[in-house]
């Protein structure tokens, strides 16, 4: 399928490894011009390599703090002609509300809670004067199936699936799409800290974090390529009529928790 991506241009806010990674690759492969943003450099030269060894495009990178809103409008000034943005850096610690200090919880909403809206919003005023572009919201099931246990990161994704719908649902007054997409649980170096801290304190072992992944569809995580390939599809032309919406993206997971 033509997905017509070709010679456009997206940034991508965590897009040094995992799902942001994967993004990245996937977009590069249909032609479009990367600007990739991380806050390390080391890691987004390694990317970068990664993705000019099988791409000829274009990969600008930007090392900074997403979590200082001065950081996300440098970085939206950097890239004016901007036609999609993969909002997708962001670690929310697990943890019950009394595990979590109030400096934690605020750290961690800053980089991906505050970090996405500050960005979505100098970017969404470029793209009102130019009357396109597409911004997509890489959020979190968790959003749509809280735990106790992940209450800080349950609590931003819901929030972030709020702002998602009630943006997407009037931009395109303005010719703009805004979706978002839930990943389930991945298969990234994010998933297995999140798993072993999980396993350690309930099993009293990091190590036997696989222990946990328990009754998953297809018997298995999901793999960062699985959820490139959706947000690749949403930032096409394919996906013209979306906006304002919430794709997840974990094999029937939260309905299957749900016992649907």
């Amino acid at each position: 399928m033509e997905l017509g991506l070709s010679g456009k241009t997206a940034l991508i806010t965590g897009g040094s490894r995992g799902i942001g990674l994967a993004v990245a690759k996937a977009l590069a492969a249909e032609g479009v011009r990367l600007h990739l943003a991380a806050r390390t450099a080391k890691d987004l030269e390694a990317a970068k390599a990664t993705i000019t060894q099988s791409h000829g495009v274009e990969v600008v990178l930007h090392a900074g703090d997403g979590g200082k809103s001065e950081t996300m409008t440098q970085l939206a000034a950097a890239v004016p002609e901007l036609d999609i943005l993969v909002n997708n850096a962001g670690a929310i610690p697990v943890g019950t509300l009394e595990d979590l200090v109030e400096s934690r919880w605020r750290e961690a909403w800053e980089l991906k809670l505050f970090g996405y809206i500050n960005l979505t919003r100098a970017v969404f005023t470029r793209m009102k004067a130019r009357r396109k572009g597409v911004i997509i919201n890489v959020l979190g099931a968790a959003g749509e199936r809280p735990t106790a246990g992940y209450i800080a990161g349950s609590t931003a994704n819901a929030g972030l699936m709020a702002f998602t719908q009630a943006l997407g649902g009037a931009s395109t007054d303005h010719g703009i799409r805004v979706v978002g997409v839930n990943p389930g649980l991945i298969a990234t170096d994010r998933m297995k800290d999140m798993m072993s801290a999980r396993a350690l304190k309930e099993l009293g072992d990091a190590g036997r974090w696989r222990e946990l992944i328990g009754d998953r569809p297809f018997g298995r995580p999901g793999e960062p390529e699985e959820v490139a390939d959706v947000v690749t599809f949403l930032a096409s032309d394919r996906a013209s009529y979306v906006s304002g919406t919430i794709v997840t993206v974990d094999g029937g997971g939260t309905t299957r928790a749900k016992g649907v």
